[in-house]
């Protein structure tokens, strides 16, 4: 009887104890353990970027600028592997992945992983790594307690509320981070080859099949642009210089693929 006691207990012992690990938050990381990687990542990501931003710690401002963009890379690939998980080496296989946002923004740390530290080339990293850690914060916050840290439970919502302005605000700075690079390359600060690459990383972000801000945001400049060309106090050389220019950003443009 006592041996029929104790193994009718055991069970119960087991899932009483994995019950309890399960309401801790090691326990809650532990249960989806690439979720709470992608959440370490990202939240690294902020931190390095703050602190080149704002080195109030010391250290070498190039060594933070780095792994921002390493920790970023980590994060775009394990994205990757959740989204693409059975590799196989086929042009079907490569299609799909430089489709994906992760594989997008795995370019994009490689780009300037090496380059000039350029501070514009961390602000679509720190607002994405931001943007994508919020839910699981909130879950985390959730395991703790529910009514536990509202000072950041707060910073989250209203950041999620915020979603489609940063959104916008992260285009805006692919967008503007072309014309910087050229302006750097004349001045001799990077190289040829870091905006001819980066062209082909924000030919990937207009054919965008999941975040369409990118496409967005060219149009809108587009007719602002011709919106205050057609303006009669317009001088014509100015005119004509802006219709050059988006002539060529039009034949630059790539084929956006029709969405299934």
């Amino acid at each position: 009887m006592a041996d029929s006691s104790e193994q009718a207990g055991s069970p119960s012992n087991g899932s009483g104890g994995s019950e309890r690990r399960n309401n801790t938050v090691l326990g809650f990381m532990l249960s989806n353990k690439v979720e709470a990687a992608l959440w370490m990542t990202r939240v690294f990501t902020v931190l390095c970027c703050i602190l080149f931003l704002l080195p109030i710690f010391g250290g070498n401002p190039f060594s933070y600028y780095q792994r921002a963009l390493i920790s970023n890379a980590a994060t775009s690939a394990l994205r990757l592997h959740q989204r693409l998980p059975n590799f196989h080496f086929s042009r079907e296989f490569f299609g799909l992945l430089f489709m994906e946002d992760s594989c997008h923004y795995l370019f994009f740390s490689l780009i300037f992983m090496n380059s000039y530290p350029i501070t514009m080339a961390l602000v679509p990293v720190f607002l994405f790594a931001i943007l994508h850690a919020c839910n699981y914060t909130i879950n985390i916050l959730d395991v703790i307690g529910p009514n536990s840290m509202m000072f950041i439970r707060n910073l989250v919502n209203k950041l999620k509320a915020q979603q489609v302005s940063v959104l916008r605000f992260v285009a805006c700075s692919e967008i503007f981070l072309m014309p910087a690079l050229m302006f750097m390359m004349f001045s001799g600060r990077v190289s040829i080859l870091l905006p001819v690459v980066y062209y082909r990383f924000l030919t990937l972000r207009y054919s965008s099949r999941r975040n369409p801000y990118n496409r967005t945001l060219f149009t809108e400049l587009r007719v602002t642009v011709d919106y205050v060309c057609n303006k009669p106090q317009c001088p014509q050389l100015i005119r004509n210089i802006c219709s050059k220019v988006i002539d060529l950003i039009s034949r630059l443009a790539p084929q956006v693929p029709t969405q299934q």
